[in-house]
């Protein structure tokens, strides 16, 4: 009787690695990211702290340099204007919370079983930078609602809205990937909390609060090679100025690189993971 349960119980777990062998690389990532969104939400203090600062951000600087905006703006919206930088800071310190989801799994052992099962090594990465990604859409989400509130008014309406959400979920899995890489190299929380702030000084080396035809000296050459720019630029003529196709690809762009960099140095993490196990 023992043998026969045994060797069912062979039989299951050899039909359940075959499953997974078979299982399509979108379904391992989407299950994946459903995860580690549900374990996300589970916990809203993690949303809220950065929701609440981009918030803040927005306010305050509408507040003190909105009338002061009308020299260099032409007439534009400065609420448009500063808003997509609302999102960024969103995404600089949302970012870890994908990290931190890699930190929880691997301090309980979970993360270690699921490298031992037939599941895509991409998957694994994949699923919690698009989890992270989608935190970041909704607490942008919640911000444009704000500035909607406080009188927006899209150049480009509600698609050029849903234009910009894209962006910042593109923006999110980049910097995403940047905190799993070091959730997987440190196994560490305070070591995860800490890395999206080597990004913050990106958001203030570029057009913070002016164009970059404004800016001079060496700030305008940081501006000029930082990425942020480029995705600020694209989110600012969706709200202010309508639909640019040069100005949006570089947007684009800039999100591909930062993403595609961040994806190869969470890569690299976890085969050094690997590696010292």
């Amino acid at each position: 009787m023992s043998t026969m349960t045994t060797t069912t119980g062979i039989r299951t777990q050899e039909r359940r690695v075959i499953n997974a062998r078979q299982m399509p690389l979108a379904l391992q990532v989407t299950t994946l990211a459903w995860r580690s969104l549900k374990n996300n939400l589970r916990t809203p203090a993690v949303l809220l702290p950065s929701l609440i600062i981009s918030v803040f951000f927005l306010l305050v600087y509408e507040a003190t340099l909105g009338d002061a905006a009308n020299f260099f703006l032409s007439g534009q919206s400065y609420l448009g204007f500063i808003l997509p930088l609302s999102i960024v800071s969103a995404a600089l310190s949302g970012a870890s919370t994908a990290g931190q989801d890699i930190v929880r799994d691997i301090e309980n052992g979970y993360f270690d079983k699921l490298m031992l099962t037939p599941v895509s090594r991409g998957a694994l990465l994949l699923g919690p930078m698009l989890a992270g990604a989608a935190m970041l859409v909704i607490q942008t989400g919640v911000v444009t609602l704000v500035g909607l509130l406080m009188g927006l008014q899209p150049a480009t309406g509600a698609l050029g809205i849903s234009a910009m959400l894209g962006m910042a979920l593109l923006l999110g899995v980049a910097f995403s990937g940047f905190t799993v890489g070091v959730a997987l190299r440190s196994g560490s929380a305070a070591a995860t909390g800490a890395a999206g702030f080597l990004f913050f000084p990106l958001s203030f080396l570029t057009a913070t609060f002016v164009p970059v035809d404004l800016l001079s000296g060496w700030i305008q050459t940081a501006a000029t090679y930082n990425p942020i720019t480029y995705v600020l630029e694209a989110m600012r003529a969706l709200l202010n100025t309508g639909w640019d196709v040069e100005i949006m690809l570089r947007g684009i762009s800039a999100s591909l690189v930062l993403g595609v960099l961040m994806y190869t140095f969470a890569l690299f993490s976890l085969r050094s993971r690997v590696r010292r196990k």
